[in-house]
């Protein structure tokens, strides 16, 4: 049989659905936080790093990770504990298990939703008017504080209601709720200290502006090699208010300088909640001087150049973003508060596999008895694992969260699919109409694209409705029932033409 374009371009789309969500089949367990100032993150151990061996025990998944670890600080004392990662090699001298958190190596680059990993979701609305920015900026502040508490596997985005309030969703997988309403529930407090005194905090009366797009203000300003890799260096610049100014003057006046001359004795430290976060280098030529404009200074370290330059701009960055709006500039209400189990999930997707099975080979069977063409009943089983294939794909370009909604949507493709792959296999067969086959397909075509525009129209809503909770069924739905009536359909139309030609 001839190929069409459409099944050719059927084909190429499947390819490139397999390349983007690239099956993985390493073994080992992946890098998801790295304790900082600990013995194995000055070794270099970063996250996304992958450990596949142990000492001499080969590591396939988490649960023999835990085992090995456990064996070796059965009894006590300093061990020496040599791990083999996919990157490098990290040998470390210890009295206690090292301070990072594993998870097994993804199969695919699809990434899963809270309600299928576990952990704790909120829905929180901050009190009084706000517009986009606003919104934006308190999004940042609060994933930053979060990374401050150690809650690194998360997710922060804004939502909206068809009222058109605003909301922030919050996603924290390995959270109780109770700790996630407790980090919510603090107002937050950015504050800038010289020793023990008080220098500015993160106000408006405080701080004017920081600079952080700009790079005649901001940027790397240089990386070198050490002997335990590299470091990278930046530079950004805020600006103080008058008032601030001045008492930043008095305090420094009387300072001496450091060992290297160009920075003062004492150092800018950061505090977000009182807990400390960073320390700065002051610049020499700021010692007593009345200046609204600080250079602000810092550095990145890794084992490579590039890791040391990414370190380098993550820590420019968190600073930046604490210094814009360090306090929260919003109290907080907490709207809605849940927990997910991860064992409720893949019992979930468990059984949604098995069904979906199932009811594509009742379908298959079906046809096949209704048509007694078991090469259209393929071609229909076919067409709708495309789709699926083809969701998942670009769900994995598009770096989407797959949630229970998410499959909802994806099974209501399968289920919009499959109805017009019928209608179309009825405008074929159909006797007693005086149209080519070719009309015939045209015809079936129109009825599948008008039902395509009226699952539209009334999909977009749903983008939005309970403030986004259903935005993953109304993404996957939209995306699968476009991609069938642009790509899936046709080409099963073509298939069907081919097989009556025959």
């Amino acid at each position: 049989m001839r190929l069409t374009w459409r099944i050719w371009l059927l084909i190429i789309l499947l390819l490139l659905s397999v390349i983007a969500i690239k099956p993985s089949f390493e073994s080992g367990v992946i890098v998801k936080s790295v304790e900082k100032n600990s013995t194995i993150f000055e070794e270099g151990l970063r996250v996304g790093e992958i450990i596949q061996k142990i000492n001499d025990d080969k590591i396939t998944n988490k649960e023999e990770y835990t085992k090995v670890i456990e064996k070796i600080f059965a009894e006590n004392g300093t061990k020496r504990i040599d791990i083999f990662g996919k990157k490098n090699k990290y040998t470390i001298f210890v009295d206690e298990p090292p301070k990072i958190i594993v998870e097994d190596v993804p199969a695919t680059k699809l990434q899963t939703g809270l309600d299928l990993r576990g952990g704790a979701r909120a829905l929180v609305q901050p009190e009084g008017e706000i517009n986009d920015e606003g919104l934006n900026n308190l999004i940042d502040v609060s994933r930053n504080r979060f990374n401050v508490y150690g809650l690194s596997d998360m997710q922060v985005r804004g939502v909206r209601d068809l009222s058109g309030n605003r909301f922030m969703l919050i996603e924290v997988a390995g959270a109780s709720p109770s700790d996630l309403e407790e980090l919510i529930s603090k107002q937050g407090k950015f504050e800038a200290k010289i020793g023990n005194i008080s220098v500015f905090k993160g106000e408006k009366n405080d701080i004017s502006s920081v600079c952080k797009t700009d790079a005649t203000c901001a940027g790397i300003t240089g990386c070198q090699p050490t002997q335990e890799g590299y470091v990278c260096s930046f530079r950004f610049v805020i600006y103080l208010t008058e008032e601030a100014a001045k008492k930043h003057a008095e305090i420094t006046k009387n300072l001496s300088l450091d060992e290297t001359g160009k920075y003062l004795s004492e150092k800018l430290y950061l505090f977000v909640d009182d807990v400390l976060v960073d320390e700065l280098f002051i610049g020499a030529d700021l010692r007593g001087q009345v200046t609204t404009q600080v250079a602000i200074q810092g550095s990145g370290s890794g084992k490579t150049n590039q890791e040391a330059l990414a370190d380098a701009k993550a820590n420019m960055n968190k600073l930046q973003t604490i210094l814009i709006t360090g306090s929260l500039p919003y109290k907080l209400n907490i709207v809605k508060l849940d927990t997910i189990s991860p064992l409720l999930g893949e019992e979930f997707v468990y059984w949604i596999l098995i069904a979906g099975a199932a009811s594509m080979i009742a379908i298959a069977i079906i046809i096949f008895i209704r048509y007694r063409r078991i090469k259209a009943s393929l071609a229909l089983v076919f067409t709708s694992f495309s789709e699926i294939l083809i969701i998942l794909g670009i769900a994995a370009v598009i770096r989407w969260n797959l949630d229970l909604p998410s499959i909802a949507g994806i099974l209501a493709t399968i289920g919009t699919g499959v109805d017009q792959q019928i209608v179309i296999l009825d405008e074929a067969r159909s006797s007693g109409v005086t149209l080519s086959l070719k009309e015939k397909m045209k015809r079936a075509l129109f009825v599948v694209i008008g039902a395509y525009f009226t699952a539209m129209v009334s999909l977009i809503p749903l983008y939005w409705a309970v403030a986004g909770l259903f935005k993953g069924f109304a993404l996957t739905t939209l995306i699968g029932i476009t991609v069938g009536v642009f790509i899936t359909r046709p080409a099963f139309s073509d298939m069907i033409k081919k097989f009556e030609g025959e």
